[in-house]
C-alpha cells in the first residue's frame, strides 16, 4: 500500500525536466542565434517572425512555448523543431527566451 502512495511522487519526479549538459546548452544557444534569428532577427526584435525578446514573452507560458517550438504555427514560417530537439530542450530555449536578454 505504502508504495502505491509513492506512485504519483515518483511520476512527478519522472516528468521533471532534466536540463541539457553544459555542451549541448551552447549548441542550442547558438540555435537560437542562427535559425531563430534569421526569421526573429538576430537581436529576436522581430523580422519576419515575432518579437522573441523576455518583454514579447512575458505573458506566455514556458511549456506553452516550447510545444510552439516543437511543432510549430500551422499556416505561417514557423516551423516545428521536434524532429531535432526533446522536450526538454525545447523547454530550455523556451526558458532561456524568456530570462535572456538579447547579446
Amino acid at each position: 500500500m505504502a508504495r502505491l502512495a509513492l506512485m504519483p511522487m515518483l511520476l512527478a519526479g519522472a516528468a521533471m525536466a532534466a536540463p541539457p549538459d553544459a555542451t549541448r546548452q551552447d549548441e542550442l544557444r547558438h540555435l537560437v542565434r542562427q535559425d531563430c534569428g534569421s526569421c526573429h532577427g538576430l537581436r529576436r526584435t522581430g523580422g519576419l517572425g515575432r518579437p522573441i525578446t523576455p518583454e514579447a514573452l512575458a505573458e506566455r507560458e514556458p511549456g506553452d512555448l516550447a510545444e510552439v517550438i516543437l511543432d510549430g504555427l500551422p499556416g505561417t514560417a514557423m516551423p516545428g523543431w521536434r524532429p531535432l530537439l526533446t522536450e526538454d530542450e525545447a523547454r530550455w530555449i523556451a526558458d532561456y527566451l524568456m530570462k535572456t536578454e538579447t547579446e
